[in-house]
């Protein structure tokens, strides 16, 4: 899958003046978010320690059982479920978000801190273009990575072997590896 991707929102096939239908593509994900957040709601007021109930609903999740030794602790969000792929002994604390539509791998050894959050799908820049599409790309995590408290991982960002992502960090751009990386800084890049 190419780093950036364009998903048309509405119907190309239907004329701008025209009554705009959904895309087909935009549907079926449309109709996966909603099944993901039914799992998800179910699985998010389960008690702590039903496990068979917690790993049939991660399984429908999913699309497949967790791998040995990962442990995710509710609460737990994905948009689609069905593209975060998931390595041996990963750790997933509280209240984690992984919008997973464009994919996201975490490799084996992976921890991530409660509240992170990982989003591989966005909307254009061009204010005429934000309600026409959907962009995105994935993200790569690498093993033994620790993903600290509270950071956001941006779309088509690639993480390397045994780096530390900060709490609070905001991460746009790829991590090498063995190396860590901090801070949350907005600044204006561009106007119109």
């Amino acid at each position: 899958m190419p780093s950036e991707r364009l998903i048309p929102i509405h119907d190309p096939e239907v004329p701008t003046t025209a009554e705009r239908s959904l895309g087909p593509e935009f549907t079926a994900m449309s109709q996966r978010v909603l099944r993901a957040t039914e799992l998800t709601s179910r699985l998010n007021v389960l008690p702590f320690e039903d496990e068979a109930g917690k790993a049939a609903l991660f399984e429908q999740i999913l699309g497949r059982p967790l791998p040995a030794g990962v442990t995710i602790y509710p609460p737990f969000f994905t948009d689609h479920g069905l593209r975060l792929e998931l390595g041996e002994r990963v750790f997933v604390n509280q209240n984690c978000t992984f919008l997973d539509y464009a994919g996201i791998r975490l490799g084996a050894g992976t921890m991530v801190g409660p509240r992170a959050t990982f989003i591989t799908m966005s909307h254009p820049v061009d204010p005429g273009e934000r309600r026409l599409y959907l962009t995105g790309g994935p993200i790569d995590v690498a093993e033994n990575v620790w993903i600290g408290a509270g950071a956001t991982i941006l779309p088509g960002v690639s993480i390397g072997r045994d780096a530390v992502v900060a709490a609070g960090a905001v991460v746009a751009d790829d991590v090498p590896p063995r190396s860590l990386v901090t801070g949350a800084k907005a600044g204006v890049r561009r106007t119109w």
